[in-house]
């Protein structure tokens, strides 16, 4: 145990060391304000305040671990050795900047409370983070101060045996679309058509036609091949799928179709099952629970784990809606526009909700790429994608974090825009179930 004396011990404080010692570096940790206590400690200690008490291990802390709510700050960017850092700690601190202050701000998205510009989708873009203007996005930097926290540890108590984490993947499929055209209804079959014959898309029509009189299979039921290789690999594969009512950005089947409904509860044989809530309910909290009991009259068991439509979620009131409707794991955490770490860790932390001052019990997992990221927006090809995958599996390895990654059904079908892209996620879960660099 690592036992740290502060001049107050607030949430902040308590949430954002228990992150680092406990959860990423397997150290338990306690608090006290005593400075009698602290002096009386045999074991590991350090302090973290405006000055310490003598030679011990000392990190100046910065204020934002003792204020409340979020306000606007001004973080310089600098270097600790060859990795990015803010809130400079001075020479007097045994290191040179507050980590653990840089850390609470970068993984509670403290920035995303603050004044920006939405996107069309109303959603925080990454260019606007700090992690994307100072070019460490690629980079679970919070993972990585921690484990070079540990090795100054180390060094000041060599006889301390600590164990890692180890270095984990899972697999998270999101089924937007879980057929292109069947058990669509009549309107949607036949606007479907006209849309294709307009544009004089032959080959789609002829695909169509094939698809709906059961001469072949409809492109996007890529469900055996996912289970498949989800065994072959012994892979960690999570579903979330959308049960929405039909709009204009939710265009599933109607989750009234038996087909639908029997993939589903097929899906729960075979791998963990979740709600990917739809579009509109970012702040309706009450479609939210609509959808997330119509998954759950489907499954017939309680749905714990979630990934907003769109990526789209508010900060907090997303997330507050969720741990109302009593979900539990959260995978929304991730940009749509580039790969990544938006709240610059690889590891699974839980939401610090600084509207009420306290840890809640949603455990956020941050997922590091997805499918349509790399294709659409970054414009990359399959072999450039598995290339930019590889690293960043890498560099999550190299803190033994957790490695997520996002696909859609649809992308393994190799079909219309994902041409070229059929033995993409096969490849993928090689190259991330590996050990190897």
């Amino acid at each position: 145990m690592i036992l740290v004396y502060t001049h107050k011990i607030t949430p902040r404080v308590r949430y954002i060391f228990k992150h680092i010692f406990t959860r990423i570096l397997q150290i338990p940790v306690d608090f006290t304000s005593t400075i009698e206590k602290f002096v009386a400690h045999n074991g590991m200690k350090m302090t973290y305040s405006k000055a310490p008490l003598g030679n011990e291990f000392f990190v100046k802390s910065s204020n934002l671990l003792f204020e409340q709510g979020a306000n606007d700050i001004d973080i310089t960017v600098q270097k600790w050795e060859e990795t990015p850092c803010f809130f400079s700690a001075g020479t007097k601190s045994t290191i040179p900047f507050d980590i653990f202050a840089a850390s609470f701000y970068l993984i509670t998205r403290y920035e995303e409370y603050l004044p920006h510009v939405k996107d069309v989708h109303g959603r925080f873009t990454a260019e606007q983070s700090i992690a994307f203007k100072h070019q460490f996005i690629e980079k679970p930097v919070v993972d990585i101060w921690a484990l070079k926290l540990l090795e100054i540890v180390k060094e000041k108590y060599p006889d301390y045996q600590t164990s890692s984490r180890k270095y984990a993947y899972i697999s998270t499929i999101d089924v937007d679309n879980a057929f292109a055209y069947k058990h669509k209804n009549l309107l949607r079959t036949f606007g479907g058509l006209l849309k294709d014959f307009s544009k004089f898309k032959v080959f789609d029509i002829w695909n169509r036609f094939a698809v709906l009189v059961n001469l072949k299979k409809d492109p996007f039921f890529t469900f055996d091949k996912i289970i498949s290789l989800k065994k072959e690999q012994a892979v960690r594969t999570i579903f979330f799928f959308l049960v929405a009512d039909y709009t204009t950005f939710d265009t599933n089947v109607s989750a009234a179709k038996s087909k639908f409904r029997l993939l589903i509860k097929d899906m729960v044989d075979y791998a963990r099952v979740g709600l990917h809530p739809s579009y509109f309910t970012m702040k309706d909290s009450a479609l939210l629970k609509k959808e997330k009991e119509r998954l759950e009259n489907i499954t017939n068991m309680p749905i714990k784990r979630s990934r907003q439509h769109y990526l789209r979620f508010n900060l907090p009131e997303t997330y507050q809606h969720l741990i109302d409707l009593e979900i539990e794991e959260d995978y929304s955490m991730g940009y749509a526009s580039t790969v990544g770490f938006r709240a610059s860790t690889s590891i699974p932390f839980y939401f610090y909700d600084l509207d009420f001052e306290i840890q809640t019990p949603l455990k956020i997992f941050p997922f590091a790429l997805m499918d349509t990221t790399l294709n659409d927006y970054m414009k990359l090809t399959p072999k450039q994608s598995l290339g930019r995958i590889r690293d960043l599996k890498n560099e999550v390895k190299a803190v033994n974090g957790t490695f997520i990654t996002l696909f859609h059904n649809e992308s393994l079908s190799g079909y219309l825009r994902w041409n070229g892209w059929s033995r993409v996620y096969e490849t993928m879960l090689k190259i991330c179930k590996s050990t190897d660099d």
